[in-house]
């Protein structure tokens, strides 16, 4: 670890970090209520329909983003692409204000169109302001890992509560508004040129396997974290009954995101002052995890109020293991890429996620019947995956050494 001299965040990064706060607070808000709403009075869907069109909105995601990437990098330019598709998803939430599966599926179908021409576009003109001080860049996208958790958590708390107690549509105009209040950060913020980004100085070799190992690597994460999720949920269920900590229910779902909170703040103190390696961050990341899971193997199937602090302490290491690895996949990406096709690169790695989550839900009934199966293949998985990023680390220390002498 190394002490970073003469490199500072700048008032940017802070207009980057509440759009994407605004809008996640907007898109998850939105989405708290959208299926809710389509079982409710005014449509009256069948659960199973309804159900079936939130996952093609979820699922669809993956495609809108590949194209929203391709435009902003090829034709249309990154920060006019966020503007675009900031002013689409707003005009697709009140879309949703209309009463009739018409205005449902427009609304829907705009929401998804801008959000893929909002995230990508907006990430990559976000990890392209530190392209020439790349050793603050996992610090920086921890900084929007924050913000994304808090836009998150505030947007179910807010549009949740108001369209559940004022009607749905109070509900979609705030996400409609909060929408269009993301747009103002990047109106006053400036766009880093090419011209003004130094070059990569990584061969091509070295930026390619940098690239695809991240890949691979933050995709099995997720998947292993959904398959051990189902776990960590039914434990939360008996929590939330037995528990005397005094946490409101509806608290329990939110714990984790909770610890996320602290947890990111003194990671981006520390990373703005001091540097490691982004694959070095990874394996601490799996190794955390794997604490987490095996602090989990030791709650019983039907735990007591004595467990509760266990389990409060696996979360906070799950929490730990989610800083050093989900920022740091768009740092590895933003240092390793070629600045003009970043936000391409960018949709592309939420596929492996999908892929994965996919190949790992085809199992998924198996781990609903016996939860702690789930734990143990993440436990055995996390720690194969941690194995070879030590053998990566240490082989990438012995070149560095090397070419040193």
């Amino acid at each position: 670890m190394e002490k970073i001299q003469n490199q500072k965040h700048t008032k940017e990064t802070f207009y980057y970090s509440i759009s994407r706060m605004l809008e996640r607070a907007s898109y998850y808000g939105f989405r708290a209520l959208v299926a809710l709403y389509m079982v409710g009075e005014t449509l009256k869907m069948e659960r199973t329909e309804a159900l079936t069109i939130y996952g093609w909105l979820v699922g669809s995601l993956v495609f809108s983003q590949i194209i929203g990437g391709i435009l902003g990098d090829l034709l249309i330019g990154n920060k006019k692409s966020i503007i675009i598709g900031g002013i689409i998803q707003a005009i697709g939430a009140f879309n949703l204000c209309i009463p009739s599966t018409t205005g449902l599926y427009l609304g829907l179908f705009l929401v998804v169109l801008g959000s893929g021409f909002f995230t990508p576009n907006l990430i990559s003109n976000f990890g392209k302001l530190y392209l020439n001080k790349t050793k603050l860049l996992d610090s920086g996208f921890t900084i929007f890992y924050l913000a994304i958790n808090l836009g998150s958590f505030l947007g179910i708390l807010l549009i949740g509560y108001l369209g559940e107690t004022y009607g749905y549509n109070i509900g979609f105009v705030i996400s409609g508004i909060l929408m269009l209040l993301s747009i103002i950060p990047m109106l006053l913020s400036k766009e880093k040129t090419l011209k003004e980004i130094e070059k990569s100085e990584f061969p091509i070799s070295k930026r390619v396997i940098s690239i695809l190992i991240a890949f691979i690597v933050v995709g099995l994460f997720w998947g292993i974290y959904e398959i051990s999720n189902i776990r960590i949920f039914d434990l939360q269920l008996q929590f939330s009954e037995i528990s005397t900590l005094g946490i409101p229910k509806h608290l329990w779902q939110s714990v984790n995101a909770i610890f996320i909170l602290p947890i990111s703040i003194i990671a981006i103190v520390l990373w703005t002052y001091f540097y490691s390696s982004q694959f070095f961050k990874l394996m601490l990341g799996f190794i955390f995890g794997i604490i987490s899971f095996g602090i989990l193997f030791l709650i019983p199937d039907v735990p007591t109020d004595k467990h509760t602090v266990i389990y409060l302490v696996s979360l906070l290491f799950l929490g730990i293991s989610e800083i050093h690895i989900a920022p740091i996949i768009h740092s590895i990406l933003t240092k390793y890429s070629n600045p003009k096709y970043l936000a391409i690169l960018i949709s592309i790695a939420f596929i492996p996620t999908r892929l994965f989550s996919m190949i790992f839900g085809l199992f998924n009934d198996r781990f609903y019947d016996n939860p702690m199966l789930g734990l143990k293949f993440g436990i055995i998985a996390m720690t194969v995956i941690g194995i070879g990023l030590i053998g990566y680390v240490l082989w990438n220390k012995k070149n560095y050494l090397q070419q040193r002498v």
